[in-house]
């Protein structure tokens, strides 16, 4: 009877772990995803329009919490903080990625803390001069720089941010030197090029678009290998300078300790949304090119992501303090 008795037990331990495990009924509740940035940002519409198909999809709410400050820091803390059940995500970005292999002093590690999800997609970068710079392509750039070492002044959204890697990847690339000048953000670093108190910038192309339109500043490059469907005609700064590629990017991912099973129903799911033409419609002013990959995809595009950046970093060295 004893015997019995402990197969029975057993045997509704075994089905509780399935259960909690598989989470059949999942999502039973409203879901928190988490961002670093400020509402209204790239990320932030990015989250409510895939919040919006998610919702049709589960009937349940994926509510968008927007906690901005120290490049997206701030956020991966908090999500920490909460338990790995699947009810907690986050949009990890290129810039989470970038301050983290800068400022190595975080209380969390990416790569160990937190579980890939699905990748949504990818932005470059524009390189804009102010008209008055006697430049109109990048190989004039190079030249300009090489006769003037040190004169130019390029602006960025602050130390270490991906506009900064922008800026440092060009310089190493080319032999060039330019003196960059941290701003607290892109508009500001973007207005003050338009103002000619920096004669060039890096932004996302959605940013830099408004004041190119408007002839306020010239575009010479995206920084991504591929041209921009949003500035077909602006040549990848790499048709120029040999293996320069550095772009932004978005993904979701969950503190790790998050079932696989719900990790795996959300990957699927949040890749389909992505690649409804409802969605890229809605996301075509961002600029943002839909990848739409799952989880293994992911780790993998993590890896060679914090690689080649922690080697960028590594290389600039006491260019990035």
């Amino acid at each position: 009877m004893r015997t019995a008795a402990m197969l029975a037990a057993l045997s509704v331990v075994t089905v509780m772990t399935t259960a909690h495990a598989a989470q059949p009924g999942y999502p039973d509740k409203p879901i928190r995803l988490i961002i670093g940035s400020a509402p209204g940002s790239g990320p932030d519409i990015i989250s409510r329009v895939m919040s919006e198909r998610l919702y049709k999809a589960w009937g349940q709410r994926v509510v968008v919490d927007a906690r901005p400050g120290a490049a997206g820091v701030i956020s991966a803390d908090l999500a920490l903080q909460s338990p790995p059940d699947g009810y907690t995500w986050m949009m990890l970005t290129s810039q989470l990625l970038v301050a983290t292999s800068v400022f190595p002093n975080v209380k969390f590690n990416l790569a160990k803390d937190f579980a890939s999800v699905a990748l949504i997609g990818s932005t470059p970068f524009v390189l804009v001069v102010n008209p008055q710079v006697q430049a109109k392509s990048v190989a004039e750039l190079i030249q300009l720089a090489k006769k003037e070492p040190g004169q130019l002044r390029y602006g960025s959204a602050g130390t270490g941010a991906s506009e900064h890697l922008c800026g440092l990847m060009f310089t190493q690339l080319t032999g060039t030197r330019m003196l960059h000048v941290p701003y607290k953000g892109v508009p500001q670093a973007l207005g003050d090029t338009v103002a000619k108190e920096v004669h060039m910038t890096y932004g996302v192309v959605a940013a830099a678009m408004p004041m190119i339109t408007a002839g306020r500043v010239r575009a010479l490059g995206v920084t991504s290998r591929k041209r921009s469907s949003m500035l077909p005609d602006v040549p990848s700064i790499s048709e120029t300078v040999p293996g320069y590629d550095l772009f932004g990017w978005y993904s979701i991912v969950a503190p790790k300790g998050t079932p696989a099973a719900v990790l795996e129903k959300v990957s699927a799911e949040v890749v389909k949304a992505v690649k409804e033409p409802e969605f890229i419609e809605q996301l075509k002013g961002l600029g943002i090119e839909i990848v739409g990959l799952p989880r293994a995809e992911l780790d993998t595009f993590r890896r060679e992501q914090t690689t080649r950046i922690q080697g960028l970093v590594k290389s600039a060295g006491a260019d990035l303090k």
